[in-house]
């Protein structure tokens, strides 16, 4: 029986690239698939195909064709499908699914994951953990990502977090880089530890 995490957050926030870096790290200990959403291209999956030592067909890009909060939490079964043809073919110990960008209210179903990571990016300003959203809130895990271009857009990454702490109460979260392999390694931590 497969582990089924959902990675949310808007466009550009770092979704792709969170799966692509877990999935370096996991592959060698693990069975992985990956979902990707997106509204009418398969480009998210397209990508990690073209950059992931998996079988293309544990990568599965679903057209939604329309809201992305739609297709992962009100009508799943797009996803649901193709995450039942993953689970047949290849028995993965993990899948991700991977919503399309959207806003901060995006939330998962859990008839479609076991667990959600939602991510955002300081990039986006410092100001977000306080407009709250129930992607946010209510997350399994809250990812502030790319924690290194801070400096360059007046963010102050203290304050965040004391935001964070603030609007999650007891919640997990994670600062987490690209450029910081030891914040990667916390993440790959909070999914063994679902495992």
């Amino acid at each position: 029986m497969s582990i089924k995490i959902g990675i949310a957050g808007p466009v550009g926030s770092g979704k792709t690239s969170i799966i692509e870096k877990l999935t370096n790290m996991l592959k060698d200990d693990y069975t992985l698939a990956i979902v990707t959403n997106d509204i009418y291209t398969t480009e998210d999956a397209n990508y990690l195909k073209s950059k992931l030592d998996l079988h293309s067909e544990q990568i599965i890009g679903v057209e939604t064709g329309g809201c992305p909060h739609t297709a992962i939490r009100d009508d799943i079964s797009m996803n649901l499908k193709a995450v039942e043809e993953l689970e047949e073919k290849f028995n993965p110990d993990i899948i991700f699914v991977e919503s399309g960008g959207d806003n901060l209210s995006a939330t998962f179903s859990y008839e479609l994951v076991d667990y959600y990571a939602y991510v955002i990016d300081v990039a986006q300003g410092s100001d977000i953990p306080r407009k709250k959203g129930a992607g946010l809130l209510f997350s399994d895990l809250l990812i502030v990502n790319k924690t290194d271009l801070a400096p360059y857009v007046d963010v102050d990454i203290e304050s965040m977090k004391e935001d964070v702490k603030n609007n999650r109460k007891n919640k997990p979260s994670l600062f987490i880089s690209n450029k910081q392999e030891d914040s990667f390694e916390k993440l790959k931590e909070w999914i063994l530890a679902l495992l």
